[in-house]
């Protein structure tokens, strides 16, 4: 479903636009990828277009070798500014 207010989709229709499962949507949530760009009262999680370019850029890395784990620690170091700092 898409919020045509505010180009919001559900997890769903972006998953959709992202070119891969709920599933791994779902996934990429639980272990810290990607954040929604806005969570309703009633706990629906909504994505926005700079949300699916993400899950196109995870997607993308992933199919090139790089694991879930490493791109995590990737987008973490370009959020923190911190080259070279792991974090747990």
């Amino acid at each position: 479903m898409v919020n045509k207010e505010t180009n919001l989709f559900a997890i769903g229709e972006a998953a959709k636009k992202a070119g891969i499962s709920c599933q791994s949507l779902q996934y990429y949530l639980m272990v810290g990828l990607l954040v929604p760009a806005k969570i309703t009262p009633t706990g629906r999680r909504l994505f926005d277009d700079a949300s699916v370019e993400r899950i196109k850029l995870i997607k993308k890395l992933n199919e090139t070798g790089y694991p879930l784990r490493e791109i995590r620690e990737l987008f973490l170091e370009r959020k923190t500014g911190m080259k070279g700092i792991k974090s747990e």
